[in-house]
């Protein structure tokens, strides 16, 4: 089991920054791979960074150049540093977890934290 706690959304001007944390309830180490993704209103969730155990590291087109995912270990924790928002990045973010065992994905979702980008 894996418990996430999201946190650092808010309101930021189009160009603005927003920094999220996503808190994990265990070693992130023994998490194969952790992410965020982002729900608009009337959209489907998204994926929009991931980040693997070896801190390894990938984007959706739309944030690449603009979002930066991290980790530290020993906080168990994963950032998402998000730089130049437009508002079209408004949406609920929700940081992800993925544990493989026995081939077998076992996927944790925190709560949920808004992020809301005026013009």
């Amino acid at each position: 089991q894996v418990q996430l706690v999201e946190s650092g959304g808010g309101l930021a001007q189009a160009g603005g920054s927003l920094r999220l944390s996503c808190a994990a309830s265990r070693n992130i180490l023994s998490i194969d791979t952790m992410g965020w993704y982002r729900q608009a209103p009337g959209k489907q969730r998204e994926w929009v960074a991931g980040i693997s155990t070896g801190g390894g590291t990938n984007y959706a087109d739309s944030a690449k150049g603009r979002f930066t995912i991290s980790r530290d270990n020993a906080k168990n924790t994963v950032y998402l540093q998000m730089n130049s928002l437009k508002p079209e990045d408004t949406a609920v973010y929700y940081c992800h977890a993925r544990v493989i065992i026995a081939f077998t994905n076992n996927d944790y979702w925190g709560q949920g934290t808004q992020v809301t980008v005026s013009a």
